[in-house]
Formats: structure tokens, C-alpha cells, sequence
């Protein structure tokens, strides 16, 4: 098959500046093309990278973008010319990926394939305005549900694929030596959670905590995804009252180097709020594949790739706030002063699972789907 793929006009590929539909993305490429595919992906000329490459079986063209923006409707805006550049540039295949808001609108299907509209977060109606595409896929059931609830009568497009790992899971689980280490790996953005997973951690008795840490990861520039620099201050105002040992530190976006990071953890948490912002929870199948107990917040698009009885604790209503920080705290506590052959038990559990959500496995998903639409 000839598959493009067109991301939006924000982040580049390879993700330099991260994005978990970018790293996605940019993975399932090269593995299409591994596969015997012919794959062009377009995404945004920055940072140095070539406008025009060809790299382990993929063709990569880069367009002038912008930086992301806080104003939905600027974005919306933003990204409109950047969609009209590719649309000059792109080639006719037989399925054309993408994100971007506006190409599904301008990109007529018989000049440039079938439409595959990665529906990459919770859509806010626009679905209604993509009849010409073929398919809306989505990484979760929960995310399913709402595009069924709003596009009624293209509810025989949905279709549901996660996302992939970053890397394959190592063929053996060591938990021994691991550090007494709570790991956050995401964006630093008010909608994960952190101003809360801050002071819930605070609330534990320090005597039960004197040995772990927790430690922060993420981008906090508002290009990146992050709250900005006023947010960046406020976590660190809290930090600074936290009695109970907090470390922030640079986002990763080397995939080894994150992989490494959540090695030498023993409980991943991810307290986001985002009942509408959260679609999959990448970030948290990474951590299940390292060996990490996860500690979620009660969002539906969890439900597809962790089992609650066995591998890991829920935190209480994510709409709740301050309910969510006592839960946080509780939860915490709960989960530092667990059997260690138990937190053990979970982990193994959960990193087994974390096993079907390889790059091999699940792009062969996708192109099986793809096949379906020719």
C-alpha cells in the first residue's frame, strides 16, 4: 500500500519536542515501511531537520508550521496554511493519515486516498464536518463512545486501535534494587493533576515516606504542551512547602532515556484530571511495560489496558479536586507501606499485559484496517 501520513502543524517528526501523537506516529511509519509499505510522512519544518529526507524506508517532507497556542480557535488558524502547503505537495496514495483539523475538509479522497482520521483527542464536534473520510479511528472505547454520541450517523467508521510502545518490553522483569521512587512522566500542565499529587504526597506522614522520593518529568513550555512558566512556579511554590522529598527535573524525550528513568521506579502516578483532555494514557502503558505499578486517575480511556483488580490503584472522581488530593494522599500512603511481594505481584502482572501493545503487533492492527478500507 501508499500510506501518507500528515501530522499537524505544531511538532516535528521525529518528535524532537515530544507529542505522543508524533512519537506514535513516526513509529508506525517506519514500521509500515518494514513491512513493505510505501510511506511519505509530512510534519512541521523546525529545529534544524531537513526539509526533505529518506530514512529507514520513509520519505519525510517538512512544512513551515507555528508554535502551538492556548486559543483553540488561533490554532485552528494557526494550522489552516500549513494544511493548504501539503495539500499542494501531497501525492495520491491509497490511505492518507491524519490529525490535522482541516485536512479531512480540503482533502478531496478521490485525489489523495482514503481519508484515516486519527481522532487523537476528545473530539469537540468537528466530526460532523468529516463525511468524506473513511474511517475515524481512535485509540480507545472511551473515545469511541463520544465520537458515536456525536457524529450518529458515521458510527460504522469508528474504529478502535491503540497506540503502540515506544520499544519492545525487555523479555525479563527485574524489580530488584529498584529505587523508592514515585515517577510523573508527562506534561507539567494543570490538567495532570500535579498541584494536587504535590500536596496529597505532602499530607503523608513523613515517617512513612523518609525513604521515597517523588520525582517529576515533563515539558513546561507552553509549545511543548506544558502550563507555561507561571504554572512551573506554582508547582515549585508547592514543592518548596512539600515537607516529603519532591524532585522536578528536564522533560525527557529520548525514548531510552525515559525507558531508563521508569526501570528504576517501583510506582508510576498519573492523577490527571482531564476527563475530556486524557484519550489514552500513554505515558502509563510506557511505565506498565518497565515494571511500574500504576496509580490512575478513575478516567474511562484506563479501563482499555489496565485491570483495576490485579495491577494497579485507582484514585477517587477526577472532577472532584479536592476529593482527588485526599485520594492522592491516601492512595500514596496506601501503596508505599503495601507488602512489597504484592507491589511486586502488580507489577509483574501489569507488564505482562503491557506486552500486546508492541509496535509489531499493533501496526499490523493498522494495516489490516487499512486493508479493509481498499
Amino acid at each position: 500500500m501508499k500510506i501518507n501520513i500528515l501530522q499537524g502543524a505544531f511538532l516535528p517528526v521525529p518528535p524532537k519536542r515530544g507529542g505522543a501523537i508524533e512519537s506514535a506516529w513516526h513509529l508506525l511509519g517506519l514500521e509500515f515501511a518494514k513491512l513493505g509499505h510505501n510511506v511519505t510522512h509530512f510534519s512541521r519544518l523546525c529545529d534544524d531537520l531537513p526539509k526533505n529526507e529518506f530514512v529507514d524506508g520513509v520519505q519525510y517532507h517538512r512544512i513551515p508550521g507555528s508554535n502551538a497556542v492556548k486559543n483553540p480557535f488561533l490554532l485552528k488558524i494557526l494550522e489552516f496554511p500549513y494544511v493548504l502547503r501539503a495539500r499542494r505537495l501531497m501525492p495520491k496514495a491509497d490511505i492518507m493519515v491524519t490529525h490535522a483539523f482541516w485536512a479531512p475538509i480540503i482533502f478531496p479522497p478521490k485525489r489523495f486516498g482514503n481519508i484515516y482520521v486519527h481522532v487523537g483527542r476528545y473530539p469537540k464536534g468537528q466530526l460532523r464536518l468529516y463525511g468524506r473520510a473513511s474511517c475515524l479511528q481512535v485509540p480507545t472505547n472511551a473515545i469511541a463512545n463520544a465520537c458515536r454520541r456525536q457524529a450518529s450517523d458515521q458510527v460504522q467508521k469508528v474504529s478502535v486501535i491503540p497506540y503502540p510502545l515506544p520499544w519492545n518490553v525487555d523479555e525479563n522483569l527485574d524489580l530488584k534494587n529498584r529505587k523508592k521512587m514515585i515517577l510523573y512522566a508527562g506534561r507539567l500542565h494543570p490538567e495532570k493533576g500535579l498541584l494536587q499529587l504535590i500536596n496529597g504526597w505532602g499530607g503523608i506522614p513523613h515517617e512513612l515516606t523518609r525513604e521515597w522520593t517523588l520525582r517529576l518529568i515533563g515539558p513546561w513550555r507552553e509549545e511543548e504542551g506544558g502550563g507555561g512558566l507561571s504554572f512551573l512556579k506554582q508547582i515549585k511554590q508547592e514543592i518548596s512547602k512539600c515537607r516529603n522529598r519532591v524532585e522536578i527535573v528536564d522533560p525527557v524525550f529520548d525514548r531510552k532515556a525515559l525507558k531508563k528513568e521508569m526501570r528504576t521506579a517501583r510506582i508510576f502516578v498519573y492523577p490527571s484530571l482531564a476527563e475530556k483532555g486524557e484519550t489514552f494514557g500513554l505515558a502509563v502503558l510506557e511505565a506498565m511495560s518497565c515494571g511500574c505499578v500504576p496509580i490512575v486517575s478513575n478516567l474511562p480511556c484506563f479501563s482499555d489496558f489496565i485491570d483495576f483488580n490485579k495491577q494497579s490503584y485507582c484514585l477517587g472522581d477526577a472532577s472532584q479536586v479536592n476529593d482527588i488530593q485526599q485520594s492522592i494522599g491516601l492512595t500514596l500512603k496506601r501503596a508505599i507501606t503495601a507488602d512489597p511481594a504484592k507491589l511486586d505481584q502488580m507489577a509483574t502482572s501489569a507488564w505482562l499485559d503491557s506486552k500486546e501493545y508492541e509496535l509489531s503487533k499493533i501496526a499490523k492492527k493498522y494495516t489490516k484496517d487499512f486493508s479493509s478500507l481498499l
